[in-house]
C-alpha cells in the first residue's frame, strides 16, 4: 500500500494550481458578482487538455487517468468552483458515457470537439418533478423511422445556454417503468432544444444552469446510446463516477477555505496577539484540516476504484457526501475565524462559503447519498 503520489500527479497539480492562481484567482470575484461565464478560462483548459481529462489521445482527450482528472478539478475550485464544476461536468457527465457507453462512431463524432474544449457538454436527467427519483421522469421519446421525437423538460442543467451536446435520459417504454428509459446524445443547436434563462443563483454563479423545455426535438436513431431501456444503467453509471468529481470539487473549497483561514488567523491581531494564538482557533483550523484529510482520503480511493474499471457505488456516494458536508464545515469555521470581515464579499471565504453550499445537493442530496450507502449495507 503506498499513500505517496506519483511523481507526475505532483507535476500535473503543480500545472493546475499555476493555472488556477494566474488565470483563475484574479477574476472570480468579479466573475461572480457578475454572473458571467468564464469562456476564456475554459478554453484555456481545452488547450490543456483538462476538458477531457481522462479521455484517451486517440480521441482527442489528454490521456491521463483518474486521479489526476480529480487533483484538477480539487486545484481548479481552490479558487473559483465555477470553473472546476463547469470543466467537471464537460468531463463526468458527458465525455464519460459517451466513451463508456458510446460506439464507435459517436466516440469518433463527439468526444474530440467535448475533450478539446471546441464545445462543451452537459446531462439531462433531472426534471422539474424528478431529481433522483428516476422513475418519475416524463419526458418521452418516440421513433419514428430513422428519428426519436422527443418531449419535456429538463431543470437544473449545468452548461445550459453554453454547451452543444448534452446526454438526455428520457423514457422510450413507458409501461416498463426504470427499465424504459434510454440515453440519447442531443445536440443543442437542434430545432425544439430550448433554453430558459440562466438561474440566479446563490452561488456558483459563473457557471451557466438553466431550465431545458423539449418541444418535438429530433434526434437521429444513431444518437440513441447504447441501447434502448439502458438509460438508467448509464445514469447511475454515470453519476456513481461524477459524484467523486463533485467530491472533489468539494475538497477544492475546503482546502481554500482553510487557507484563507490560516493567512487570515495569522495577520489578524486582537489583545495584542495573533488569533493564532488562541487555542479555540487552534482548534478550529485542527478539526478543518483533519475533515480534509479524511475527504481526501475517500476520494483518492473511490477515484482508484472508478479509473482501474472497478467502480463502488457506495464509495463514491461516501467520498461525496463527507466532502461536501466537509466543505460546509471548512467554509462555516472559515468564515467564522473571518468574525465580520467574513460577511463582506470584500473578501474571498464570503463566494467560497456561498459556494459550498451545492455541493450537498447536486449530483443527489446528502440525504440520497446517505440512502445510497445504506441500501447497499442492508441488501
Amino acid at each position: 500500500m503506498n499513500f505517496q503520489f506519483e511523481e507526475e500527479h505532483g507535476l500535473f497539480r503543480k500545472m493546475v494550481r499555476d493555472f488556477a492562481i494566474n488565470e483563475l484567482a484574479p477574476k472570480a470575484a468579479e466573475r461572480d458578482k457578475n454572473a458571467e461565464f468564464p469562456a476564456e478560462a475554459i478554453a484555456k483548459l481545452g488547450k490543456l487538455g483538462l476538458m477531457g481529462a481522462f479521455i484517451p489521445e486517440q480521441y482527442g482527450g489528454a490521456g491521463a487517468d483518474v486521479i489526476s482528472y480529480l487533483i484538477a478539478v480539487e486545484e481548479l475550485a481552490r479558487e473559483d468552483p465555477s470553473v472546476a464544476v463547469t470543466m467537471s461536468v464537460n468531463n463526468s457527465v458527458c465525455c464519460a458515457p459517451i466513451y463508456n457507453f458510446g460506439t464507435e462512431e459517436q466516440k469518433q463524432k463527439f468526444l474530440p470537439r467535448l475533450a478539446s474544449g471546441e464545445v462543451i457538454g452537459g446531462f439531462c436527467l433531472t426534471e422539474p418533478g424528478a431529481g433522483s427519483d428516476a422513475a418519475g421522469l416524463k419526458t418521452k421519446a418516440v421513433r419514428k423511422g430513422d428519428k426519436y421525437i422527443l418531449n419535456g423538460s429538463k431543470a437544473w442543467i449545468t452548461n445550459a445556454s453554453v454547451g452543444k451536446y448534452f446526454v438526455l435520459i428520457a423514457v422510450t417504454d413507458p409501461s416498463a417503468g426504470t427499465k424504459g428509459l434510454s440515453a440519447f446524445i442531443v445536440d443543442a443547436d437542434s430545432p425544439g432544444f430550448i433554453v430558459n434563462k440562466p438561474e440566479d443563483k446563490m452561488g456558483i454563479r459563473a457557471s451557466k444552469t438553466c431550465m431545458v423545455t423539449i418541444e418535438d426535438l429530433e434526434v437521429p436513431v444513431e444518437n440513441l446510446l447504447g441501447e434502448e431501456g439502458m438509460g438508467l444503467k448509464i445514469a447511475l453509471r454515470t453519476l456513481d463516477h461524477s459524484r467523486i468529481g463533485i467530491g472533489a470539487q468539494a475538497l477544492g473549497i475546503a482546502r481554500g477555505a482553510l487557507a484563507e483561514a490560516v493567512r487570515y488567523a495569522g495577520e489578524r491581531h486582537q489583545f495584542g496577539k495573533p488569533l493564532t494564538a488562541n487555542q479555540a482557533i487552534q482548534f478550529k483550523l485542527a478539526d478543518m484540516a483533519t475533515k480534509i484529510e479524511a475527504a481526501e482520503m475517500l476520494i483518492l480511493k473511490a477515484g482508484w476504484l472508478d479509473g482501474n474499471g472497478t467502480p463502488d457505488t457506495r464509495l463514491s456516494s461516501a467520498a461525496k457526501l463527507y466532502s461536501s458536508e466537509a466543505a460546509i464545515f471548512c467554509t462555516y469555521e472559515a468564515l467564522q475565524i473571518h468574525g465580520g470581515y467574513g460577511y463582506s464579499k470584500e473578501y474571498k471565504i464570503e463566494r467560497l462559503y456561498r459556494d459550498a453550499r451545492v455541493t450537498t445537493i447536486y449530483e443527489g442530496t446528502s440525504e440520497v447519498q446517505r440512502m445510497v450507502i445504506a441500501r447497499s449495507l442492508l441488501r
